[in-house]
């Protein structure tokens, strides 16, 4: 094989903002806290490393194996966590009240509201820090629409299963 007939590739030096390029990790909220967060792995310990790198060095470059590997375990970590809201969201659509899960709709609807007006606010803030504020937003943005998404395709496939006339059991008998 002929090294040169290699593509060559350029080293690429990362640094913290190479941490902010999907979206934010998500915003679970307490009230399923518990559940969505069993068994995931959260890359504590990779961030602690991390930072004892950066402490150690004072400088990113010499941290580029911790800034991969904690990248690499963040997005893993964000996609399951993002499939398992969107799971817990729809089960909850199954499962609760109906009164309760409109109102629970009725929420995040006025959550999304409030998250949009506020991402306009913030598309008048220059630099990085209007950057910041607006990735934040966006992936709160984001997550919210999926979220309520989801608790709607479970209370549609729980009006899909319940009687139209009630819940009026036949009772036979036999004497």
């Amino acid at each position: 094989m002929d090294v040169d007939s290699q593509p060559t590739m350029e080293e690429t030096i990362l640094v913290g903002d190479d941490l902010m390029m999907g979206p934010p990790s998500p915003l679970i909220p307490p009230e399923i806290a518990s559940h969505v967060l069993e068994g995931v792995d959260l890359c504590d310990g990779i961030l602690k490393n991390l930072f004892l790198c950066l402490q150690i060095n004072d400088i990113e470059p010499f941290c580029q194996d911790e800034i991969a590997i904690y990248r690499e375990c963040a997005e893993k970590r964000d996609k399951e966590l993002r499939q398992r809201l969107q799971d817990s969201e729809h089960k909850l659509g199954l499962s609760m009240p109906l009164d309760e899960a409109k109102e629970r709709s009725t929420q995040l609807e006025s959550d999304i509201t409030s998250l949009e007006r506020r991402l306009i606010l913030a598309s008048g803030i220059e630099g990085m820090e209007g950057f910041r504020q607006r990735w934040s937003l966006h992936g709160r943005l984001t997550d919210t629409k999926r979220r309520l998404e989801s608790l709607k395709q479970g209370m549609e496939n729980r009006k899909k299963e319940e009687p139209v006339g009630g819940s009026t059991a036949k009772r036979w008998s036999f004497w």
